[in-house]
């Protein structure tokens, strides 16, 4: 696949490579029934996203397929492609052409939290992060209907992060480490809830903090956002899920 692609596309595979076994590593996988999608630059309308059957620690640059807008596979591939997967995927990167990368997933505290009427509480650091660009999509069932399209990309507006009610979570970002690094921290916003939740009375993050936040993370992260750990990130993928770029 390498000799047949952009260097920027191939690029992109490797990073796009590396998310999904990062997502496997973390333990946020949900056996096939996730899915990471990122815009192929310089491609009006297609984007890269998993080959439905494999699981995320299989997953190499070349085993990805790109799709067009109607979701066919550009080149050939023995794996289908989640018909879920691309309608939500197709549905943000149409309506939001400043996301490049689209992470889902359907982890336990994840799900706990979009099941709760009060979605995610400000009893953390992680979650003023989040709460400072999230947004909520009403259950449908199955996202296979393309309706919904609508709907969800009205729901998430201009947000970066999306918890589907009784589903899961949904991060977007600029690259495809903006999106991981978003959904690391939604995450661990969800688990730290639920945990906080079964002990005692509970102290909540005021909104004066959570209203200044997005400059405290510049700050903190010195510019870089998360360019400043996804090498990092890289280099952990190297020495416990090595093959990716393959």
């Amino acid at each position: 696949m390498r000799e047949r692609v952009s260097p920027q596309e191939w690029k992109l595979r490797v990073d796009l490579a590396a998310c999904y076994r990062l997502v496997a590593l973390f333990g946020w996988d949900d056996l096939v029934f996730t899915h990471i999608s990122a815009r192929v630059p310089d491609e009006l309308g297609h984007f890269l996203i998993n080959p439905y059957g494999l699981f995320f620690d299989e997953i190499t640059a070349s085993s990805l397929i790109k799709v067009d807008h109607s979701g066919a596979p550009l080149h050939d591939t023995s794996f289908p492609v989640n018909p879920a997967g691309f309608v939500i995927h197709s549905a943000v990167h149409a309506g939001r052409p400043d996301v490049h990368c689209v992470l889902h997933t359907h982890t336990p505290y994840g799900v706990a939290v979009a099941a709760q009427a009060s979605g995610l509480l400000p009893l953390s650091q992680q979650s003023a992060f989040v709460l400072a660009s999230l947004a909520y999509h009403d259950y449908e069932g199955v996202a296979l209907r393309e309706a919904e399209k609508a709907r969800l990309v009205a729901d998430l507006g201009a947000a970066q992060h999306l918890i589907l009610r009784n589903h899961g979570l949904l991060t977007c970002g600029r690259s495809i480490a903006e999106a991981f690094q978003s959904m690391y921290i939604l995450e661990a916003a969800c688990r730290i809830q639920v945990l906080a939740q079964a002990g005692g009375p509970l102290v909540e993050v005021p909104q004066t903090i959570i209203d200044n936040i997005a400059a405290q993370v510049r700050e903190v992260t010195q510019g870089l956002g998360a360019a400043l750990v996804w090498p990092g990130l890289l280099r952990l993928l190297d020495r416990r899920m090595p093959g990716y770029e393959a």
